[in-house]
């Protein structure tokens, strides 16, 4: 077994030993992976990360390595020393700028009183000549006063490890060990005492907050009742009692382990929750994708009868660029299947739009636009697209559902959720709606404010903006304006001082680290919606949620047949349904894989159908068992559904007699149906024709086609069932006059005497 290597130090004055050579790390470039190195005699070579750590002979100087003061501690800083010691430190580093530059603020357009003194001018000596004459002028000092300023036992040597400190810690560097020695600790809390303490923390962080005073009380009690009471089987008490500490030690004792404790009570508790998958350190892009939902603080227009709303803004952030790589706007809260595109469009590349100039376009080097737009098949703009490896949400329900958890098993996430009641854990996210308001929202007609209090007088009357322009709006901004912002605080640990913003960040790790370009196929979008294991009835198809979905084409070959599939669903067929729009499911041929749309059966079969969601199938199915209906197929729910959706329009049904939540309803079915369109791939067999062959209408913007759109399916439906009762279609009346055409007008008819003597004579009373 290869034995374990030393950490390797490679801050900048750090030293290194390559094949016996002792090296000095000068610069080191982390994003660039690389590292320039120089020796005593001047050679300097430039070495990559890699090469260090395969390196069979490379091990950091002895000269150079930790002191034993610093092992198993966290890095010294000034803030360490006592009152009086820092300015003994600065004195010691004037005494070494002074040997190093001959002055003793280190910079020659700030020269002392006589400075610089011959001994020390750097034009005339040397490194060592001033060295010795450094040595020689403390050693000239009162011995009193040496001591007091800590320069009594100053030699070379001493001045050489000062130096070397300094250059490697900075200020901190020239610092005597014995001023940060290792804490003795609280040698009054024993193992008994230690116990008494964390009982005490676990019984208090389970009850009401209490004052350090009923904490002291409780750990003596605990002391006394567990450690010094009478033996139960020989009734004798202890020989000799525990000592507690007194209060003040347990006061720091307390802070020092368990912090101040000015935290609210269920605050508390939940940072004391243990974190399942640790903590993670972002050093690239798409490492940690966080999720989130707020409510947009602008109200828009819906697309159907255009009611001011709020609604739901979903964005999705590169923790370590700050690029908001998707987000997504629904009239009402999101569902899991919104999320689940919301990750596919993280990873798949924006297009551009209709209105986008060429500064809009791909811009990062490294990987020119043209390679980009060739794989993804047209004109990418400048976002930032990748497979996320980590996701941070929070614990809400739509977060926290199988669903979402097999979408991110089948995109490859780790689910990372934050602690509970802890929003830092998502600062940057949080940080970003805030950052959003300020420089976009707040300049909108329609803007809400963060409070109620705050609100404008009639923010609803303000609304000019539908949900479509919003949409357009925001991505612009974001392309436009946020990916070129500058980040301030955010900037890389490799380059705290520089500017920095998501694109220039971005652009960086192409440097770092590469970009796999992985853009998915369009079948992603089935393997993201939920899945269903059913049978295939022989003349129905396949029962979904309450509907069924039949395709005479293409279920012909597996109808009443069982799946080959084992396992848990065995012997059953995989279909899978998008919640935002239940008129198609998609099921997929064991042979050709490909996928392929089964309508449902109660559509009718000439003229178009509004689209509807999950909610109005499951209205649908309670109003009919309402009724008492049990319907044989589900065409005979089709006039109950299409009443829902707006078919009958009395009184009642009129836009205005509608209550807000249902017009909300209706505005949020057409959106969802318009986002499954959007979202579905364009290349799906048979995706834009029917059965019929007529083209296929998705979604219907304004309320009144909306209702024609229903009125008119069920006409068609009530239509085809009449033609479908009558057996043989009846023949009309012949028009007036129709017999003049058909015979001779002038034939005369029969005599009446020869019909009469043909009957004979008649009876004699």
């Amino acid at each position: 077994m290869r034995p374990a290597r030393a950490v390797l130090d490679l801050s900048p004055g750090a030293g290194v030993v390559l094949d016996g050579t002792q090296w000095t790390v000068e610069r080191r470039e982390p994003q660039l992976g690389r590292v320039q190195l120089v020796a005593s005699d001047g050679v300097r070579q430039q070495v990559s990360f890699r090469f260090l750590a395969n390196h069979p002979d490379c091990r950091p100087s002895s000269r150079t390595a930790s002191a034993g003061a610093d092992r198993g501690r966290q890095s010294k800083t000034v803030e360490d020393l006592k009152k009086g010691r820092r300015e003994l430190v600065e004195l010691r580093m004037a005494h070494l700028l002074e040997v190093a530059t001959g002055f003793r603020s280190g910079d020659r357009l700030r020269p002392g009183p006589g400075e610089p003194k011959p001994e020390y001018d750097p034009d005339a000596t040397t490194l060592t000549g001033r060295r010795r004459a450094k040595v020689a002028e403390l050693r000239a000092m009162d011995r009193q006063q040496a001591k007091l300023l800590g320069l009594d036992a100053v030699s070379l040597h001493t001045l050489i490890r000062w130096e070397t400190g300094r250059r490697r810690f900075g200020l901190i560097g020239c610092a005597d060990d014995r001023w940060l020695r290792e804490s003795g600790g609280h040698p009054a809390v024993t193992e008994e005492v230690r116990e008494a303490i964390l009982a005490v923390r676990e019984e208090t962080l389970r009850g009401a907050k209490v004052s350090m005073r009923t904490k002291d009380r409780m750990i003596r009690q605990y002391v006394r009742e567990t450690f010094d009471s009478k033996d139960p089987d020989t009734g004798e008490a202890p020989e000799q009692s525990t000592k507690v500490p007194s209060y003040r030690t347990l006061c720091r004792v307390w802070k020092e382990w368990f912090g101040p404790g000015g935290a609210r009570q269920r605050y508390a508790r939940s940072a004391e929750l243990p974190v399942k998958n640790g903590h993670v350190v972002v050093h690239r892009p798409g490492q940690v994708v966080a999720l989130d939902t707020t409510v947009l603080p602008v109200m828009v227009r819906d697309g159907v009868f255009g009611d001011p709303i709020k609604p739901h803004l979903t964005i999705a952030l590169d923790t370590y660029t700050h690029s908001l790589v998707a987000f997504r706007l629904t009239l009402v809260s999101d569902t899991a299947v919104d999320v689940a595109m919301l990750l596919r469009d993280v990873m798949m590349p924006l297009p551009m739009r209709a209105d986008w100039g060429d500064e809009l376009e791909w811009p990062y080097p490294g990987l020119p636009a043209a390679v980009v737009s060739e794989f993804a098949g047209h004109k990418v703009a400048g976002l930032p697209f990748f497979t996320p490896e980590t996701v941070t949400t929070d614990h809400g329900a739509v977060y926290r559902n199988h669903h979402l958890v097999e979408v991110q098993r089948v995109l490859g996430c780790n689910i990372l959720p934050s602690r509970v009641l802890r929003p830092q854990d998502k600062a940057a996210c949080e940080r970003a709606f805030g950052t959003c308001r300020q420089l976009l929202f707040e300049l909108l007609t329609g803007y809400t404010g963060v409070d109620i209090a705050d609100r404008g007088a009639d923010p609803a009357a303000d609304a000019v903006l539908t949900v479509d322009e919003m949409e357009h709006l925001i991505a612009t901004w974001i392309v436009k304006i946020w990916q070129t912002r500058q980040l301030g605080e955010y900037a890389p640990s490799w380059d705290p001082d520089g500017v920095h913003s998501p694109n220039s960040l971005f652009a960086a790790s192409f440097a770092q680290a590469g970009l796999a370009m992985e853009i998915p196929s369009p079948e992603l979008f089935y393997e993201l919606l939920p899945a269903h294991y059913v049978r295939i009835d022989a003349r129905r198809g396949v029962k979904i949620r309450g509907l069924w979905y039949d395709d005479e084409k293409i279920l012909c070959d597996y109808r009443g047949q069982r799946s080959t599939r084992g396992g848990k669903h065995k012997g059953q067929w995989l279909i899978r349904r998008d919640p935002r729009d239940r008129r198609t499911v998609f099921f997929q041929d064991p042979i050709t894989y490909a996928w392929h749309p089964l309508a449902w059966t109660g559509q009718p079969a000439v003229g178009q159908m509004p689209a509807f969601g999950d909610a109005r199938v499951r209205d649908l199915l309670k109003k009919a068992a309402s009724c008492g209906m049990k319907p044989k197929s589900d065409t005979e729910l089709l006039p109950v559904l299409l009443e829902l959706i707006g078919s009958t329009i009395p009184v009642s049904q009129w836009p205005t007699q509608m209550n807000k939540s249902q017009r909300t309803e209706h505005a949020r079915e057409v959106a969802q149906a318009k986002a499954a369109e959007a979202d579905r791939p364009a290349t799906t067999p048979v995706e834009s024709e029917d059965a019929q062959g007529q083209e296929a209408v998705v979604t219907v913007l304004q309320w009144p086609q909306r209702a024609r759109e229903a009125q008119d399916s069920l006409d068609a439906e009530r239509r085809r069932r009449r033609e479908a009762i009558v057996s043989a279609t009846p023949k009309p009346p012949p028009t007036l006059g129709a017999g003049f055409r058909t015979r001779n007008v002038f034939a005369l008819p029969e005599d009446d005497d020869q019909e009469d003597a043909d009957a004979g004579p008649p009876n004699a009373g």
